[in-house]
């Protein structure tokens, strides 16, 4: 029988030593040493970093302009040699981009790094040629100007690399940032939204570090997902405490990281209520004392404060719905103290969460237009791996899909798709709970729990550029864990991709594009 990794855990686990296993005692001992827990441990040193908004600037013409410069820095995260980075505008993360719905946004992307990349707009809905997957590549000194209006509601988004087979790379060394969008209805609502005082974006990264303080982006032997850091970053900062003075706090949460589920809550195990998910606000706020996200996802809670005390925002052992010899390698075992909340002696008031938020978050599914299954496998998507000149399928404009999604396989998994935010139907045949319920672009998938999820697609049609779904665990993605595919119009069918290996043909005459003087 072939020995492999996965048996030799359990062989190991079951009390078979190192000379049936012929090196199981070196694996029993990676295995052990897999578990990381924080609790208690972290001296919360450093003041939380707030990322600096980007408001731009309104050109001639009425368009909200940003600019974003992709280059290679270097962070004193903590004692020792300073670490380096790659960041936008900066050393390490980005700007928050903030923008209103209805405005026509441009983004000019200059490219400084050695080497070729692109900037994808998580959760965004734009045209196939802005959305900044693989086939909009940026080589290095080159400006990519993406141009498109915001149709779609408030809401709490990212933008990243997505470079094929690089992309956890490039977002592990530090390329990312928010970008926020609003709008008059959730103005409308009494919540919290004084940026950087009572509203508070959290880029929650884990990271591993070498004995001088670089990333160490070795997954490691036992790992199936990549690399599963053993110390926390949040906005770039190394063991962060944050210092409030309001009775209660927005906390927008997107989990940045490459491989690893988080499962917070805090240390005193005070309730909080999740107001949003990745695509905007819940009907309803949902009251709960844990929120787990993959990577990717992003919520926003609401957390009540007392004058005076302190708390620790954690993450606690994530559910991953695996057995006990699956959940080690998974990060299933690991606990997490990520934020201290140093609440001032006097406080100002805040209003209460409101009970309702939004209108009832529903896809007309009367009229379905296709009903298609997605197996998730190893590194593979209905058995097939990524190929950047295949379309895997064509739909129409203006149509609702119901897309269930199954893991396979015994390895932990998620599922993002571009363009679109879905509506989860169903979680292992039971309705979705929490932030679950609400407008979503990525979602846990559990082995033994399929997620039916419908969407409508959008009028923004073309035969030639493609959408990305895929898993964002990003070493999975890297691997071939994707697949694409194009929204129609009427009369359109499904045409060739204009990718080509040099890089340097990814789609781009329908944005803008100019090499650097």
């Amino acid at each position: 029988m072939k020995l492999t990794r996965r048996r030799a855990l359990a062989l190991t686990a079951g009390g078979i030593g190192l000379a049936a296993l012929g090196g199981g005692g070196y694996t029993a001992y990676l295995y052990s040493s897999a578990k990381v827990d924080t609790i208690g441990e972290i001296d919360f040193t450093n003041a939380l970093h707030i990322p600096p908004v980007q408001d731009g600037q309104i050109d001639n013409v009425g368009n909200r302009v940003f600019d974003l410069q992709m280059k290679p820095g270097s962070r004193r995260f903590k004692d020792g040699d300073d670490t380096a980075t790659w960041g936008f505008n900066g050393d390490f993360l980005g700007p928050t981009l903030r923008a209103r719905r209805g405005e026509t946004v441009k983004v000019n992307v200059r490219n400084s790094l050695p080497e070729t990349s692109s900037v994808h707009w998580h959760g965004m809905h734009v045209p196939a040629a802005m959305d900044g997957g693989p086939h909009q590549s940026i080589a290095p000194t080159d400006t990519w100007s993406p141009e498109w209006t915001i149709d779609q509601p408030a809401a709490t988004l990212w933008y990243h690399p997505h470079p094929h087979g690089a992309t956890g790379r490039h977002v592990y060394q530090g390329l990312s940032g928010l970008f926020i969008i609003d709008d008059d209805e959730e103005e409308a609502l009494d919540l919290p939204r004084g940026y950087g005082s009572n509203d508070i974006p959290l880029i929650v990264q884990d990271k591993k570090f070498t004995s001088d303080n670089q990333f160490d982006d070795d997954p490691g032997m036992l790992s199936q997902n990549g690399v599963l850091g053993d110390e926390i970053l949040v906005n770039g900062t190394h063991s962060p405490y944050l210092d409030v003075h309001h009775d209660r706090v927005r906390l927008r949460i997107l989990n940045g990281s490459g491989a690893r589920f988080f499962n917070f809550g805090f240390s005193d195990d005070r309730p909080f209520q999740v107001i949003a998910s990745d695509g905007g606000l819940l009907e309803r706020p949902h009251a709960t004392r844990r929120l787990q996200l993959s990577p990717g996802e992003r919520a926003e809670l609401v957390v009540e404060l007392e004058a005076g005390r302190e708390t620790v925002l954690r993450s606690y052992p994530p559910e991953l719905h695996v057995d006990f010899i699956d959940a080690r390698p998974h990060g299933g075992h690991d606990a997490f103290d990520v934020l201290q909340l140093r609440t001032a002696a006097t406080v100002s008031s805040t209003a209460a969460v409101p009970d309702v938020l939004t209108d009832p978050i529903v896809v007309d599914t009367t009229e379905v237009a296709a009903t298609r299954t997605f197996e998730l496998s190893g590194f593979t998507v209905n058995g097939q791996v990524m190929d950047m000149n295949r379309i895997d399928f064509g739909v129409a404009a203006n149509s609702v899909e119901i897309w269930e999604v199954r893991n396979v396989d015994s390895w932990v998994h998620n599922f993002h798709v571009h363009d679109v935010q879905f509506q989860v139907l169903s979680v292992g045949g039971q309705p979705p709970q929490g932030h679950m319920a609400g407008w979503k672009d990525t979602v846990q998938v559990y082995n033994g729990s399929p997620v039916r999820v419908a969407m409508r697609f959008g009028d923004l049609s073309d035969p030639n550029l493609p959408y990305m779904y895929h898993c964002h665990i990003l070493y999975h993605e890297d691997q071939g864990l994707m697949g694409q595919f194009v929204v129609l119009g009427d009369g359109e069918e499904i045409g060739t991709v204009p990718y080509s290996d040099t890089g340097h043909d990814h789609g781009l005459a329908k944005a803008s594009s100019t090499p650097d003087s």
